[in-house]
């Protein structure tokens, strides 16, 4: 069974945000993409769980087919619009990628009281603004200081959405088609404001601190990925006991879609023993 919850009223921000409902099982598993990602970064590879799981898909306020209002994309204003879709689903495991990933980590220290497992996918973890220019400066992402000047950033929002956006599929053959042909899915607003707030400005640490320690925690990572380097999330974990770390050999900002198959036993094997009450 499917359920496609979107209403088409007018674009102010006042609308919930795009989800879709799948399967029928007893056990809910929310999944949340990151920066320009949609439901469709992970619908298609998320249909073997739908035996047993229901699964929840989100966009994203800003992102995909949600609204996009002209707003500041504060951590806040991103978890408000999260507990208001998610608010009528019972215990829940999140999975986030990137930006999802530091919303997914808000989103529980919030909420805890109805998150049971969370996991992340190629987080990434800066810590403050400062750290985040300087790994981009001078790190090893080619022309990273692009990320870390808005204005440059808004016009490839602007000229990308408006005037490449249908050559993204055929110039990003590292992603499934699906998932470029919805990079476009945005404002410059809502890419820029949530880049810089939550991305470059939140600390998720003093969060993940507040978590209760009945909820599991997992960094899913690949060693290759420049986008959120692995050193920082390994830092992270060193500090909370409670977290574990999958490093995936050979793997970019993309585990999910680089190794589909193995990131869903790693959640299937979290969530089925928190069912277990191991």
């Amino acid at each position: 069974m499917t359920r496609v919850l979107s209403f088409f009223n007018r674009d102010d921000g006042s609308r919930p945000l795009h989800t879709e409902v799948y399967g029928e099982g007893a056990t809910t598993l929310v999944f949340v993409a990151g920066l320009g990602g949609t439901t469709r970064y992970w619908r298609a590879r998320t249909q073997p769980l739908q035996a047993h799981y229901r699964i929840v898909l989100v966009d994203l306020l800003g992102f995909g087919e949600s609204p996009k209002p002209w707003t500041q994309y504060s951590v806040d204003r991103h978890v408000s619009e999260l507990r208001k879709v998610l608010a009528p689903f019972d215990k829940v495991s999140i999975i986030g990628h990137s930006l999802g990933a530091l919303l997914t980590v808000a989103y529980t220290a919030r909420y805890s009281d109805q998150v049971e497992n969370i996991i992340v996918v190629g987080m990434p973890y800066f810590g403050s603004q400062a750290r985040a220019y300087e790994y981009f400066r001078t790190g090893p992402v080619k022309g990273g200081v692009f990320y870390t000047n808005i204005f440059l950033t808004m016009m490839a929002c602007v000229i990308t959405r408006r005037v490449l956006g249908w050559l993204l599929p055929y110039v990003l053959r590292h992603v499934p088609r699906e998932v470029a042909e919805d990079l476009v899915k945005h404002t410059w607003r809502s890419s820029t404001s949530s880049l810089w707030e939550v991305v470059y400005r939140y600390d998720i640490a003093a969060d993940l601190e507040r978590l209760p320690h009945r909820i599991r925690v997992l960094f899913i990572h690949g060693d290759q990925d420049l986008m959120a380097p692995v050193d920082a999330v390994k830092r992270l974990a060193a500090e909370n006991t409670r977290v574990h770390v999958v490093v995936m050999p050979g793997v970019d900002h993309h585990p999910f879609l680089r190794k589909p198959q193995a990131c869903l036993r790693l959640i299937d094997d979290i969530v089925s023993r928190t069912v277990d009450g191991h």
